[in-house]
């Protein structure tokens, strides 16, 4: 038995490179590899709905990019036989083991938004993945709307996180993109049509990937990516994930959504409930009062507010 690393996923066939030679394998998942016995601390046992994840369960596991497996080439058709545990798993994008998003968003066509913003950044803080936000096309936005948007970005500079601002057609911004991906496994993930793969062909040039413009009569962008790969970059791998518009979060009650915000985190020390003031209807709020003082932005406590209201109103999976 030999171990590698999926590299690339198209229909049911992965590319492997194996940890020893570094060769690129042609491999098929074996069908008892489907269904799996899980325990609660076994890293793909994910809870799903309000059951509790720590229930034995038997569930459907399938290889994605990203993982590292056990595979046998003894036979003509190689297989992978066993999955090694995943330290953390997306499911859209679905691909695992990632060391870093890149949060991809373009100023104008179609229009930055911080709702998007926000959801994407509580989807991370629950996989524990830390984000890096690109900003694209700022090269169609009028000056004193960039300036605008950059003024209300600096918040999210301030609570810790990295922003790049690029205009990947004419190479502008790219420069300074290109040591974030050493020794790091990163994913590009953002709505269709915000300039991914204009961003990956800005990167690395010899991809020549398939870009398509924004659907002038839609308003939104076309599905140009067909595929699930791992592109080698200044050595890292970049992911390039099939855009898409709509992202859920799997949270079951509303009281997870404070704890997955950090700058209220860091504020409810201050607030008369501490920890257990949800900071929406609670007097002496540290957060409510920092929104009022122009110190939280007011449209991230406006998102925060709509996705507790979200998650109450969300029917019951079981």
């Amino acid at each position: 038995m030999k171990k590698g690393f999926i590299k690339r996923l198209i229909a049911n066939q992965y590319t492997l490179i194996d940890l020893e030679t570094k060769e690129e394998v042609i491999a098929f998942a074996r069908g008892k590899l489907r269904y799996m016995k899980l325990n609660e601390a076994n890293s793909f046992n994910r809870q799903l709905t309000k059951r509790t994840k720590l229930d034995p369960k038997i569930m459907k596991v399938s290889p994605k990019v990203g993982d590292y497996v056990i595979y046998d080439d003894s036979e003509d058709q190689v297989l992978i036989t066993e999955i090694l545990p995943r330290k953390n798993d997306l499911v859209r994008p679905d691909v695992c083991n990632i060391d870093q998003v890149l949060l991809v968003f373009s100023a104008v066509n179609p229009d930055f938004s911080f709702h998007l913003l926000d959801k994407f950044l509580i989807i991370l803080n629950q996989e524990n993945l830390v984000p890096v936000i690109v900003i694209s096309k700022i090269d169609l936005i009028e000056i004193q709307s960039l300036e605008a948007l950059k003024r209300d970005m600096f918040y999210y500079e301030k609570i810790g996180y990295k922003i790049y601002y690029v205009n990947s057609k004419q190479q502008i911004g790219i420069d300074v993109l290109a040591h974030i991906f050493t020794d790091k496994l990163t994913v590009l993930a953002g709505q269709t049509g915000v300039g991914k793969s204009t961003l990956l062909n800005a990167l690395m040039p010899e991809l020549k990937l398939k870009t398509q413009e924004i659907s002038k009569a839609l308003g939104r962008g076309k599905h140009t990516t067909r595929h699930t790969e791992l592109y080698e970059y200044n050595g890292g791998y970049i992911v390039d994930t099939p855009g898409f518009s709509k992202i859920e979060f799997l949270i079951f009650h509303a009281d997870e959504v404070k704890t997955l915000y950090p700058d209220f985190v860091e504020l409810s020390t201050q607030c008369r409930f501490k920890s257990n003031c949800m900071h929406l209807n609670e007097p002496d709020c540290a957060v409510k009062k920092a929104v009022e003082n122009g110190e939280i932005l007011a449209s991230r406590y406006e998102n925060y507010v709509q996705f507790c209201e979200e998650v109450k109103n969300q029917k019951d999976k079981y």
